[in-house]
């Protein structure tokens, strides 16, 4: 870990706790920053706040008084779930305080440099492939962010011959400034987020963060294929390194027939990758790029593209029952995860989806339902699947509470060599805490079956 003095008696606000808040206000705190934590929870029901107070940190649950923010604040460290309509953000920007995500602080005091993976699907995916070829590959790398630990606590232990492997959402990259790492990855963008960003622009803007700071001496590895992501990559200063599942690249990764290669050269037939789904070419050509880049043997590459069968809550196997196959996709949180997911199959699917109503309609997953047979739906946006369904000549439709009681009716409803399918085009926040919680559930429901 650096020793750096930005923050030494300086006041600094963290807003939200959760994880990160609580990581960066303790890392503040060491830093000998005058941090005060916010956070809506009260006091006596926040076990996290409880903790910071017993370290000597001041914390103000509740209620999120304006009188928090005034022209002493040095800088604010939000929570990224924290749209910056909150009043607080507001009267910061107002003032020209600096607004940021806990990543910029893992930057700040980090001596390894860091691997940024962005995009609308597939990051948790490409993250641990980039990851499990490093490991292998003998790159020690460490693995932050949305799938792991808390970037500003990992960036404490990194050494400099460490690689940071950090998986980022357009609310975290929103809140960066100096934020550069030493090779980016923007993979796709599909309309996400709209309730948080306004309009899919918006959300690209906040994706494109990611390359900001880079120059020359770094990488941005990016879709050739997804012409916004082209469009955003094009005003990056960094070295770009383009791949395409349907294009030749000479200096690139691309596939050409069956082959997958890197700049020319030919590492691994197609019919060799482990992980299903044709989705996940793309995914797989953006962690190659990454790990060549790097220096990582095409042996280390095979290998990892040979045994590895996908993470947790993406198009998961849970197990086969009475010769149906239960998939759990519970992190596919929009309609582009749930389209990859349907087209993976040949077999018929009975479909279970529904969660958090963001504005979105769902017209887009209409030319992926042919396999579906049977749709079971719960959550805030049942009604609107139930209208797709209907307009894909879906005959046989369920709504039910939640995903736990859909197990069994999705059961009921299939048949031998049928696949049953959890991938909810939907965030779980209207019954869920997490994704990984409704997965978890699933799969649960899953093994209870008789």
């Amino acid at each position: 870990m650096k020793t750096i003095n930005n923050y030494k008696n300086k006041k600094v606000l963290v807003l939200g706790l959760a994880k990160s808040g609580f990581a960066a206000a303790k890392l503040l705190h060491g830093l000998g920053a005058n941090v005060i934590v916010n956070d809506m929870k009260p006091l006596e029901e926040n076990e996290t706040a409880q903790m910071l107070v017993e370290l000597g940190i001041n914390v103000v649950c509740g209620s999120h008084p304006l009188a928090l923010v005034d022209e002493s604040l040095f800088a604010i460290i939000k929570n990224p779930g924290i749209p910056y309509t909150n009043p607080l953000l507001q009267k910061a920007s107002t003032l020209h305080i600096p607004i940021l995500t806990e990543v910029e602080l893992a930057y700040q005091i980090s001596e390894a440099p860091f691997i940024g993976i962005t995009g609308s699907n597939g990051k948790t995916t490409t993250t641990t492939l980039i990851y499990e070829m490093l490991k292998v590959g003998k790159k020690n790398p460490l693995i932050a962010g949305n799938i792991g630990t808390v970037a500003c606590e990992v960036a404490q232990e990194a050494k400099n011959d460490n690689y940071i492997v950090t998986e980022l959402s357009s609310f975290q990259l929103m809140g960066i400034e100096e934020f550069k790492p030493a090779i980016s990855v923007f993979l796709n963008l599909f309309e996400a987020h709209l309730d948080y960003h306004g309009t899919k622009e918006e959300y690209g803007k906040a994706k494109a963060n990611i390359f900001k700071a880079q120059t020359e001496d770094e990488f941005a590895v990016a879709n050739l294929d997804d012409q916004e992501v082209s469009q955003f990559v094009e005003h990056s200063n960094a070295t770009k390194v383009y791949f395409s599942t349907k294009q030749t690249i000479p200096n690139g990764a691309c596939i050409v027939d069956n082959v997958l290669q890197f700049k020319g050269e030919g590492i691994i037939n197609i019919k060799d990758i482990a992980l299903p789904g044709e989705h996940n070419l793309g995914n797989i050509l953006a962690a190659v790029s990454v790990s060549k880049l790097i220096g990582v043997d095409n042996h280390s590459i095979i290998h990892v593209l040979r045994t590895f069968t996908g993470v947790k809550h993406r198009l998961q196997y849970i197990g086969t029952k009475n010769e149906r196959d239960f998939y759990n996709d519970s992190k596919a949180t929009n309609i582009l995860a749930t389209s990859a997911a349907l087209s993976a199959f040949t077999k018929p699917i009975v479909l279970l989806a529904g969660g958090l109503d963001r504005g979105n309609d769902f017209d887009d997953l209409l030319p992926y339902m042919n396999n579906v047979k049977a749709l079971v739906t719960f959550g805030q946006t049942a009604e609107k699947l139930i209208n797709i369904a209907q307009k894909a000549g879906i005959k046989t439709i369920e709504h039910v509470d939640n995903v736990e009681k859909a197990v069994p009716v999705a059961y009921n409803l299939s048949n031998p060599n049928d696949v049953i399918l959890l991938s909810p085009a939907c965030a779980s926040w209207d019954q869920y805490k997490t994704f990984e919680v409704r997965g978890d559930i699933f799969t649960e429901a899953v093994h209870k079956l008789k």
